[in-house]
């Protein structure tokens, strides 16, 4: 004799069971994804110095600009030989015809950013503390130096990351004055480096 109330438990019964042994085998296809691939090892401090190149991407308003961009990090000072100044004197200057006249006449403008690294072994990165101090520069306007004062600073750390052996940071040129007269309006100057590696 058929039995509804039978029929309706089977009927349950069985895509209840199916559905906890799809459960069980995805769990265990996931667990197994953990152990499988390389191992990464940890970063360590000493391995953080070299010379880099990597990405640049100045951001000014709506203005945005990429190059590739060498520099050194030494134990606690990540050194540009050449820092990119154009945006700055863009800013100081004004007239476009005589950017590139003083920009020629400047030559290459080194700078020093100071960091103190440590290790996040958890997240596997290097986690570097900046300490920017302002930048000095002459920039010379129909045959008159202009002081320049620029502002650097670092609204976040940067990071040395473990699993592709890349550093990464952003430094903005929060103002500028200009022979003691802070420069308003401005737009702040982000130098933005995603993703520089060693060379």
């Amino acid at each position: 004799m058929f039995n509804e109330k039978n029929y309706a438990m089977k009927k349950l019964t069985v895509p209840y069971f199916l559905m906890t042994v799809l459960l069980l085998v995805a769990g265990f296809a996931l667990s197994s994804c953990n152990n499988d691939g390389p191992d990464i090892p940890l970063v360590k401090l000493e391995e953080l110095p070299g010379n880099y190149k990597g990405r640049l991407i100045v951001v000014q308003g709506n203005v945005k600009k990429e190059s590739v961009k060498e520099f050194k990090v030494k134990k606690d000072t990540i050194t540009f030989a050449e820092f990119p100044i154009e945006e700055i004197v863009k800013t100081v200057v004004k007239n476009p015809a005589k950017v590139e006249a003083a920009l020629k006449a400047m030559g290459k403008v080194k700078y020093d950013l100071k960091y103190t690294a440590s290790v996040n072994a958890q997240s596997n990165v290097i986690e570097l503390a900046f300490a920017p101090k302002t930048m000095e520069l002459q920039i010379p306007v129909d045959g008159v130096n202009k002081k320049t004062i620029v502002d650097l600073t670092t609204k976040q750390k940067g990071f040395y990351v473990g699993m592709d052996r890349s550093l990464r940071f952003v430094v903005t040129a929060e103002k500028i004055t200009v022979d003691g007269t802070l420069v308003a309006p401005y737009e702040v100057i982000d130098y933005n480096f995603p993703f520089c590696i060693k060379n």
